[in-house]
């Protein structure tokens, strides 16, 4: 095991604050200014030298073995980058963290080693702002050396702390994961996106002119909450709410650190884009910017898919530095060209994976909804058959379709399959008919509350195990405020609140859930509610949210060791929510695509009896797939 930590030029414009790792490390300013390498538990060894010189003293060591660093993304891509080094196994402490802690201790080196007293990290690294390698005297450099060694002894000791965590498969997702990012095979057409970018700000400046006419009336109407409420239905999108932490009561969420706000930013309509960039008093559109970052990027190398392990509190994947891989947008006009921007190298092809409605699949077989998983099995063949899917008989967005209309299923039109399946992927997690209605106008299907109430009444009504598996979930959370334990669903031992420590729950990926400093509070408006601290700030919880939290960990699950196997015969190059993206080698595209599809529709031991499916394309480029 070898345990490392480079140290590298920096000043106040040319950062990881100020710009990605990518651009960082390709950057014409970088420069290695010293690193630390850690063989097992031997003397952690320094050595500060020219490039050259440098790439010699690394070539010394074995990296044939598991490579360990604290925010392996960084480190690891310069050995790759840099010095051609790729080490057969990469760790990485802050990923563990991000897993095991939540947000209870954070992510950096010190909070991490003062929460486990396995020392003090050291701040030398402030005093080398600016600050070349032949800036340094003897001292200075001495110093740093000091302060680097200390680090990588402090991540070797955080690393076997946390290894009683993680299984190797947990171990190796990691692994495939910083390999995205840091041995890039997926290039990019720029010429292509040099198109694209003409064409976005063109489009932009022509809805800018239709929003007012003038920057006046748009500041006006846009700095306005209710005005900005009225032109976002106007594009028929109903304005996010958040409830408010005084009053306990919906308000507007449009504050510029607020989620949904930022997420009209990545908005599949340009111009939802554009409005919420004029409120948010950016410049550019996110597909602008991005589209520029894809320019940049293709200027210097192929194309790095950055993905935070364990990003999310159910452990999903999430997108970072900059380039949210997780959010491609493919509708609208052109709004699949980033897709297609992207390229498979040369004599290659990329596929693209998509569990089949993965949720809603384990939503059903972890509340015991023997009907709907024995619906899926029977589409699922028919589909295999080649039923064409006006005459599935099986199809359960037309069966609830069917059942919401009061009409045989095969007078069920194409909107009234729309609303099925809007229902069924939907509505599993408690969702309301107010929200229904509201999802449904941003599809242009108008619907009065009590339509949308009716709609949401036949699904629960159809299903009915699953609300009983939302109330399980309000008893679990119940549990845990009391620090007892219970399970959840009707999967013994599957899911377990309260019985691996306060505030936590078991899953089968060995790494608790966290809830952290779970309790009840009371609004002003005399609400009760479930709150605790997630990395987001306070978050509320009840029965329905608590599902979906495990659903959507117990697919991550899956999906993870799908990945796993998938990647025993072929490159892994991006996993996108429930897809999973490879690359292959044309002449057996064929092959490797029914590889991939077989290993998609493989089960863990623990999720017996889970129907699985999937969807897969392929082509040249990620758009075509």
């Amino acid at each position: 095991m070898i345990t490392v930590d480079f140290e590298t030029y920096y000043s106040q414009t040319y950062s990881l604050s100020k710009i990605t790792t990518e651009e960082y490390i390709r950057g014409d300013e970088y420069e290695t200014i010293g690193v630390a390498v850690k063989v097992d538990d031997g003397v952690t060894e320094w050595f500060s030298g020219t490039h050259k010189l440098t790439k010699a003293w690394l070539k010394k060591f074995d990296w044939d073995t598991v490579v360990v660093a604290h925010n392996a993304m960084f480190d690891m891509a310069i050995l790759s980058w840099r010095f051609n080094i790729r080490p057969r196994i990469i760790a990485d402490t802050l990923a563990m963290a991000r897993a095991v802690h939540g947000s209870e201790v954070g992510g950096s080196l010190a909070k991490l080693v003062e929460h486990y007293g396995l020392g003090v990290k050291g701040t030398e690294v402030v005093n080398a702002l600016g600050k070349h390698r032949v800036d340094f005297d003897d001292a200075a450099l001495t110093r740093y050396s000091d302060y680097c060694i200390n680090d990588v002894d402090l991540t070797y000791a955080l690393f076997h702390r946390m290894m009683e965590h993680f299984t190797k498969d947990e171990l190796k997702v990691i692994d495939l994961t910083t390999r995205m990012f840091t041995e890039p095979v997926l290039e990019l057409d720029a010429l292509l996106l040099e198109r694209h970018k003409a064409t976005l700000a063109k489009r932009k400046d022509e809805l800018l002119a239709q929003v007012a006419g003038n920057a006046e009336e748009i500041k006006k109407n846009i700095m306005s909450n209710v005005k900005f409420a009225e032109l976002l239905r106007e594009h028929g999108v109903e304005p996010p709410m958040k409830v408010s932490p005084t009053t306990g009561k919906d308000t507007y969420a449009f504050a510029k650190t607020d989620e949904g706000l930022k997420a009209l930013l990545e908005h599949e309509n340009l111009e939802v884009q554009t409005l919420a960039t004029v409120r948010l008093g950016v410049k550019s559109t996110l597909e602008e910017t991005r589209t520029q970052r894809f320019l940049d990027i293709a200027s210097r190398g192929n194309l790095p898919i950055p993905l935070r392990y364990y990003a999310a509190h159910t452990g999903r994947w999430g997108g970072t530095d900059k380039i949210n891989m997780q959010n491609l947008p493919s509708r609208g006009p052109d709004a699949g060209t980033l897709k297609k921007s992207v390229l498979a190298p040369e004599g290659y092809v990329i596929i693209d994976a998509d569990s089949s409605q993965i949720e809603v699949r384990v939503l059903a077989w972890m509340a015991g909804q023997e009907d709907l998983l024995e619906t899926f099995r029977k589409n699922d063949y028919e589909k295999r058959t080649g039923v064409l899917l006006e005459e599935q008989e099986h199809d359960v967005y037309r069966i609830m379709a069917s059942r919401i209309y009061n009409k045989p299923i095969g007078q069920i039109n194409k909107t009234e399959r729309f609303v099925g399946k809007t229902v069924v992927l939907g509505a599993g997690y408690g969702l309301g008919g107010k929200k229904f209605a509201s999802f449904m106008k941003q599809s242009n299907i108008e619907l009065s509350h009590d339509e949308a109430t009716h709609i949401v009444n036949t699904y629960r009504e159809s299903y009915p195990r699953i609300p009983e598996l939302w109330r399980d979930g309000d008893a679990c959370i119940q549990a845990m405020v009391e620090q007892s334990s219970r399970g959840w669903g009707q999967r013994p031992g599957i899911i377990v609140a309260g019985d691996v420590g306060i505030n936590r729950v078991s899953t089968p990926v060995g790494i608790p859930m966290h809830y952290h400093n779970l309790r009840f509070h009371t609004a002003e408006n005399g609400k009760r509610q479930a709150i605790y601290t997630s990395r987001t700030g306070i978050t509320s919880i009840w029965g329905g949210t608590f599902t979906e939290n495990m659903i959507q960990h117990l697919a991550r699950c899956i999906i993870a060791k799908q990945m796993l196997r998938i990647a025993r015969k072929y490159r892994v190059v991006m996993t996108v929510h429930d897809a999973i993206a490879i690359v292959a080698p044309e002449e057996e595209a064929g092959q490797a695509q029914t590889y991939v599809e077989d290993c998609m529709r493989w089960l863990p031991s623990w999720a017996d009896g889970l129907p699985l499916n999937c969807e897969s394309g392929f082509g040249k480029t990620y758009g075509d797939c």
